[in-house]
């Protein structure tokens, strides 16, 4: 077989190394546009499971790679004039320049032709070879050229960032974060040689502009750089070594690339020709070398090229995946540095730790147990007002909003059980409820409950809208006043264009046969049915039964209300343009679209005892184009706070049938991140939270202020419980009746963690 890579970067000359290896009979051939032993850049960052794969692959490259490494631990992190340095996170650096080179020398001993100096502009000229693997990078003319079959996607992020050296040897990873007069300015920067740092600076578009930049040369460029950061180099220069770069272009924005297929025909792409992985995140090249082994061993096990490739792509895409999941939650945190900025040094430094979401709270405490066990202290005295004995984990420490005082941050989710008739709730909600509550959670919501028959979603569901509704409300919310130290919280809302609908497990969204009528703010339906588009008259008759539902909610005692404004229901359609095409004052702009909900809130508000909150839910994002982005919502939420709201529920979707959402873990936290730390609101995280590790993170990174967990306490009421016992939180408030059990669960799954078997 003959074999072409057009393009000799890591991934290129790693993947005819492997082929080689595989075959030797292969006549394979690099071709690169630069010179021998001459590259852009300086370090780049490894990691051992990737140092495991090429030593597997090919152990005599990977002993010259591994000599050639340098090996550091710890990372520093400077803002505000302190230093916080924390360990155990295991970074390992080498020159790109120092990596090339062993490639190129392992390639000539192989056999495997290298062609230098060759600018390859199109795939025609290579078209003798049986196979073409495109590896030329993140500008790849090939991908360009074949786009229409590779379907390239490029988000263009917005910071900018220059790739620079230094002989300042940083014996950490460090982060130094410099807050100028045009705004932050930061730099990444760790040894990757005996005598060689790389400096990678980076800032928004905004503070780039303030400073000149665009207007400077490189050479004026790195010299205001020298300044700025004068203090850190140690009397070292920056220096730049991009040859290829004039002026301003030496300041680049990071394309963030994917691609819908891999290849066609006999030409498939590897490395950043088909995907990338911020610098933040520093696993680009590690991608680009693994891609060269997975190609390697599909073309070797599968003589049918396209069985090979899709193979190729099929096994390598989970792991891209992964990383770029990893790499946008990091992109973003350091796209919105000043959103953080007010934070402590420590809390600041554990959101910098934990932004990609791939380092959790208890995997920093395995990196270094003391530093966490200090936040931990100083996240709990902020939290009590005191000094703790001993450290807690942030799930666990109070909460108050008004005069309601949570003993932690868990929140059982409202999740719609459909059980009840006529809206009035039996003893199958008090055991759900009171469990739910014996179980340890801090607060507990409702499902949804409705101010009127024809404000349900479903015949089965709750109500708050005549009399005989008070007694079994009452006898829950006693339940739990009296059996355990947690709060309930009503949720209220009403169906509007989602109403009339069969139970869950009958049809989810799917009309009543015979059912009653649906009103919304126009004549969109959700799905099947039209609603009826509201009258001013009859709004006005929906907020009464708010109001009414809100005074019946006191007579039961509630500690909080939730007014349910998010996934489609009545006042979420008035929200998004989606649904709300109306021409008078309620409909058009956000303004006027808000008008609604806030006039039904501000009436619920009044009629509320001021020392009790009250919780906003909202659909942060309708992930339909056109419809409320997370840029909206939190305008959205800040509208709510200064009408009274004391805290916003963050979910997002089910507005829209066309909706698609971008599902992981935590994947609605970062929309509850960007509305408490951008428009100062508190939050409620919810959405793929399942493990008290989620829980800790998303707290103790100031993401959120509780956590809404739906599924796992469904499950589980004793959830809580659970996750008390497995962090060896023994202050966990148990009912007196269960006390017997509480030593014998703390005890046993000590001891399951401590060998090993927790399940």
């Amino acid at each position: 077989m003959k074999i072409v890579c057009i393009g000799g970067g890591p991934g290129g000359l790693y993947f005819a190394i492997s082929m080689k290896l595989r075959n030797p009979e292969y006549e394979i051939t690099i071709v690169e546009q630069n010179k021998p032993r001459d590259t852009f850049g300086w370090g780049i960052v490894f990691s051992d499971q990737t140092l495991e794969n090429l030593q597997a692959n090919d152990p005599e490259s990977e002993e010259i790679i591994r000599k050639s490494f340098a090996y550091w631990d710890d990372i520093e992190v400077h803002i505000h004039g302190k230093v916080i340095r924390s360990g155990g996170h295991g970074f390992i650096g080498i020159g790109r320049l120092r990596l090339l080179t062993i490639l190129q020398e392992r390639a000539e001993e192989l056999g495997i032709k290298q062609v230098f100096e060759a600018h390859v502009e199109t795939s025609e000229p290579y078209a003798e070879f049986d196979l073409i693997v495109v590896s030329d990078g993140i500008n790849s003319k090939i991908r360009t050229q074949h786009a229409t079959y590779f379907q390239p996607d490029i988000d263009l992020r917005r910071n900018k960032f220059i790739w620079l050296g230094t002989q300042r040897l940083f014996e950490a990873f460090t982060f130094i974060f410099i807050k100028t007069e045009h705004g932050w300015i930061w730099a990444h920067a760790y040894r990757f040689a005996e005598d060689l740092s790389t400096f990678i600076v980076e800032c928004s578009p905004e503070t780039w502009t303030a400073y000149g930049f665009e207007k400077m040369s490189k050479e004026d460029s790195v010299a205001q750089l020298e300044t700025l950061f004068a203090d850190y180099l140690g009397g070292n220069s920056l220096m730049e070594n991009a040859k290829h770069l004039r002026d301003s272009s030496v300041w680049m924005n990071f394309p963030r690339v994917t691609c819908k297929h891999w290849y066609h025909q006999n030409i498939v792409l590897l490395g950043d020709a088909v995907h990338t992985a911020h610098f933040s995140i520093g696993s680009g090249t590690k991608l680009a070398l693994e891609d060269g082994i997975g190609l390697a061993e599909c073309i070797h096990q599968n003589s049918n090229l396209q069985s090979a490739f899709k193979k190729y792509q099929d096994e390598r895409e989970i792991e891209v995946l992964r990383l770029q999941n990893a790499a946008r939650n990091s992109t973003a945190w350091f796209e919105n540095i000043p959103r953080y900025t007010n934070f402590s040094t420590t809390q600041f430094t554990y959101s910098l730790l934990t932004r990609s979401q791939r380092v959790s709270h208890e995997n920093l405490r395995l990196r270094d147990k003391k530093w966490l066990e200090k936040m931990e202290f100083e996240f709990a005295e902020n939290a009590t007002g005191k000094a703790t004995p001993t450290p807690i984990s942030p799930m666990f420490t109070p909460f108050s909003l008004r005069e309601m005082k949570l003993v932690n941050r868990v929140v059982v989710s409202p999740m719609a059980m459909y059980s009840a008739e006529d809206g009035t709730v039996s003893d199958f909600h008090l055991v759900h409820y009171g469990s739910r509550a014996l179980g340890g959670a801090g607060l507990i919501f409702t499902e949804m409950t409705h101010v009127s028959r024809e404000a349900r979603i479903t015949p089965k569901c709750t109500g708050m809208y005549k009399k005989e509704h008070l007694q079994g409300w009452t006898r829950i919310v006693d339940f739990v006043h009296q059996q355990s130290k947690a709060k309930i919280a009503l949720q209220l809302g009403h169906a509007g264009p989602k109403g009339s609908t069969k139970i869950l497990w009958e049809g989810q969204d799917m009309a009543l046969e015979e059912g009653w009528p649906i009103v919304g703010p126009s004549e969109v339906a959700y799905k099947d049915q039209i609603p009826h588009e509201l009258s001013k008259m009859e709004m006005l008759e929906i907020k009464n039964q708010f109001v009414n539902a809100v005074q019946m909610a006191e007579e039961c005692n509630f500690d909080m209300l939730e007014f349910h404004c998010g996934h489609g229901y009545l006042f979420s359609s008035f929200i998004t343009p989606l649904s709300n095409i109306r021409t008078d004052e309620y409909g058009g702009n956000l303004e006027n679209r808000m008008r609604y909900p806030l006039e039904v809130f501000e009436a619920i508000r009044s009629v509320w005892p001021k020392q009790k909150p009250i919780s906003v839910r909202i659909s942060a994002h309708d992930w339909v184009q056109g419809g409320i982005d997370d840029e909206e919502a939190v305008i959205i939420s800040k509208m709510f706070y200064d009408a009274g709201a004391d805290i916003i529920n963050v979910s997002s979707g089910q507005t829209n049938v066309n909706e698609k959402p971008v599902y992981g873990r935590m994947f609605q936290t970062p929309f509850s991140d960007r509305i408490r730390n951008e428009a100062q609101v508190p939050t409620i995280a919810v959405g793929a939270i399942f493990e008290t590790d989620h829980v800790n993170s998303i707290i103790a990174a100031g993401r959120a202020d509780l956590c809404c967990l739906a599924r796992p306490h469904l499950s589980n009421p004793y959830w809580t419980l659970h996750a008390a016992a497995r962090q060896n939180h023994l202050d966990q408030a148990w009912p007196i009746q269960y006390l017997a059990g509480k030593r014998q669960l703390e005890v046993n799954t000590q001891r399951a963690l401590q060998m090993g078997t927790f399940i």
